[in-house]
């Protein structure tokens, strides 16, 4: 079955890696299941409606008008070429959980209107803090 957005164990991703040759465009191998054309979204240690919007912008290229909010991002993903992307939340400290939950719902009404993109979450890990 096919969906916007797929959620990954970290540890699943790193055993997955060890037998797989799939490498994306940073160099890294990931697991089978992640498509190896996916692109990844940057982050760093704090996941806010800043870092998503300027992660997601740098990852699709977006064009210069860009206005970092979240219809512009709207538009801009619709009419972006990237069909997978992927945002590894292993080493990110601070999520805040209202601008998270924005994202997810702006992959998602993309991917219901236009068929794209998928998104793969790698959740950091259980004892995370």
């Amino acid at each position: 079955m096919r969906q916007a957005i797929y959620y990954m164990n970290q540890n699943h991703v790193y055993q997955n890696t060890i037998n797989q040759t799939h490498i994306n465009q940073n160099g890294t191998a990931l697991s089978a299941s992640i498509p190896a054309q996916a692109v990844n979204i940057p982050v760093g240690k704090i996941l806010d409606k800043t870092a998503l919007l300027t992660g997601l912008a740098q990852a699709c290229d977006f064009p210069s008008y860009f206005s970092h909010n979240w219809d512009s991002a709207w538009d801009c993903l619709t009419d972006s070429a990237v069909s997978h992307l992927m945002l590894d939340l292993s080493c990110v400290k601070t999520i805040d959980t209202e601008d998270f939950h924005v994202f997810k719902l702006l992959i998602e009404d993309a991917y219901r209107d236009f068929g794209k993109p998928q998104l793969w979450v790698i959740m950091p890990p259980a004892d995370h803090t």
